[in-house]
């Protein structure tokens, strides 16, 4: 009992560690205080971003923060809600509902977040790495592009009409003349603003106090004329209440809480894989997963949007000087503070300031560099970014997420399958080492071949497999063909029949197959599907840890069968 009692104390002494010791509490606190309060006016564009309730981004930005300090495998990982999960909100109709849109919202982050804890159980986290670079700036810039067109109505103060963002802001630039200057010009002050101050001390602070005074500019300019937060929504003066989701919504919510689970779970694999622990460890990818979604867990049963590793926020509180997850748990508390003492003075802001602020924000997360080094690198790559690019333009990003793994799947199977080589092991009469060459188109009579394969061996890959071998043509008496499987982990039953139908090819043409290297798991799938002892057993050398011992296994095994030959014909 003693021993289980000092194990949980050592568990919890590990977790308490998260949150720094007391020399790092000062520059933690100043973290804190510098993301709080630059998450009001974002938590509230957020919102705005989405086509929601502008308090409900403020809400998913109070309990994500909270649930990522709390919880997420990377200690500095701030979570809240990002750019692109805004913008696949915003194409959600049910959320874009009215009255009923806070339940969809809540229900979507619920959803959001279990997917997100069930990948992160399921250890999906290294799975990542195989969506491709073009894929991921394509549909980065894309959203980059969506968050400055999704914001001209309200910058522009004109209505516009287009079955997508790319059609309305076509329509927004034939009617120049009905846009309202006024609110173009608190827009236009707002983004001035903030790139003039961000470079004073007060650094990025700077947005707080631009939107602050583009407020302050449109209640003088024109009062009742330019649209406010309170105008969209009421602003309460009180911390979000419990909400259970509705989960009779489940079937209608599911495509768009998988594809804001594979965003936000991408962008925080970006912050996992690039920012270090304090004890300088790299987080597990699925640990963060799995904080991410009890973040979303509880944004969705307090109201909030939905949520995901931010690296914008997580930069923030860095560079500010935050050493724990501590900075974020004051950050929250900040949040708290301003939601319950302002509440009201919230709903002032202007409408066109957070528009101008997140123009602003969009304009900065293209990033040609991240383009021109895809196009550089090729025609297949460019084709896969401007598919992705596109399709985010034009179709619901709920669809174009999905649109872009399939793609990502199908280029990842492309390429592996194209990346199979069959070469030629050549041992001379005194070498210790093997001279590698390409195999023989047609083999001889009478002759050993030595075969090495490189690249994954599996459906897709077995016919570029198959069309490397050696043709078994005419007369192959007394030839041996030796096939170097060593690590190979698995066959795929498409190459084992591939290997069945050569082995059958030079039988006929009075030759023999030997498989070297073979593992145990190989061997099991060739003796269950049969085809071992179709090979005979004796002719499959399993591996062993000395290399090429099972190689010199097959080739004294090949000398002795042609030597039987031999004999057998005299």
């Amino acid at each position: 009992m003693r021993g289980v009692n000092d194990a949980a104390w050592r568990a919890v002494r590990s977790y308490l560690r998260r949150f720094g010791n007391k020399t790092t509490v000062p520059s933690d606190v100043k973290a804190g205080l510098v993301l709080g309060v630059e998450s009001v006016p974002d938590g509230l564009a957020a919102g705005l971003l989405a086509g929601v309730n502008p308090v409900f981004g403020l809400y998913g930005y109070l309990i994500g923060t909270i649930g990522g300090a709390l919880a997420a495998g990377s200690v500095l990982m701030t979570v809240q809600a990002t750019g692109a999960m805004a913008v696949i909100i915003s194409d959600v109709p049910q959320t874009q509902s009215g009255d009923g849109a806070g339940i969809v919202l809540a229900t979507l982050a619920f959803l959001t977040g279990l997917t997100m804890f069930g990948l992160g159980l399921a250890g999906a986290g290294r799975l990542v790495r195989f969506i491709p670079t073009a894929v991921l700036v394509g549909f980065i810039n894309a959203v980059a592009v969506s968050i400055v067109l999704g914001q001209l109505d309200t910058v522009t103060g004109y209505t516009s009409s287009g079955d997508n963002r790319v059609a309305r802001a076509l329509d927004t630039a034939l009617h120049l003349f009905e846009f309202d200057w006024l609110t173009v010009l608190v827009g236009l002050v707002t983004i001035a603003l903030v790139l003039v101050l961000e470079r004073t001390p007060l650094g990025t602070l700077g947005m707080v106090v631009a939107v602050a005074v583009g407020s302050g500019a449109a209640a003088l300019l024109g009062p009742g004329r330019i649209a406010l937060v309170s105008d969209v929504a009421e602003i309460p003066n009180t911390l979000p209440e419990l909400a259970l989701p509705d989960l009779s919504l489940t079937l209608e919510l599911v495509v768009p809480a998988l594809s804001l689970a594979l965003v936000g779970l991408v962008q925080g694999a970006a912050i996992c894989s690039s920012i270090p622990n304090p004890d300088g460890r790299y987080a597990d990818p699925s640990a963060d997963f799995r904080g991410q979604g009890l973040a979303n867990l509880a944004t969705g049963l307090f109201q909030g949007m939905p949520v995901g590793g931010s690296i914008s926020a997580t930069a923030l509180v860095r560079s500010a000087g935050g050493r724990s997850a501590l900075a974020n748990l004051v950050a929250a508390i900040v949040m708290a503070l301003v939601i319950l003492v302002l509440g009201q003075v919230i709903g002032f802001i202007a409408m066109p300031a957070l528009a101008g602020l997140l123009i602003l924000v969009g304009i900065r997360t293209v990033k040609p560099r991240d383009i021109a080094m895809v196009m550089r690198t090729g025609p297949v790559q460019l084709t896969v970014l401007t598919v992705t690019f596109v399709l985010t333009l034009i179709i619901p990003l709920q669809y174009a997420v999905i649109v872009g793994v399939g793609l990502a799947i199908v280029l990842h199977v492309a390429r592996q399958s194209n990346r199979v080589v069959v070469k030629r092991w050549e041992f001379g009469p005194h070498a210790q080492l093997p001279v590698e060459t390409d195999p023989p188109r047609v083999l001889a009579k009478s002759e050993v071949v030595v075969l090495v394969t490189y690249g994954s061996l599996f459906f897709a890959s077995a016919p570029v497999f198959s069309s490397q071998l050696p043709e078994a043509r005419g007369d192959c008496t007394g030839t041996v063909v030796i096939l170097r499987l060593r690590g190979k982990d698995e066959l795929g039953s498409t190459v084992i029949k591939v290997l069945e139908k050569y082995a059958a090819d030079l039988r006929s043409a009075g030759g023999m197959l030997l498989l070297a290297g073979v593992n145990q798991r190989v061997h099991r799938q060739l003796r269950d599907t049969k085809v071992l002892g179709q090979l005979r057993a004796e002719r499959v050398f399993t591996e062993s840890p000395q290399l090429g011992e099972s190689l010199q296994r097959a080739l004294r095994y090949a000398s002795e069968w042609q030597a039987a030959q031999q004999e057998g014909s005299e």
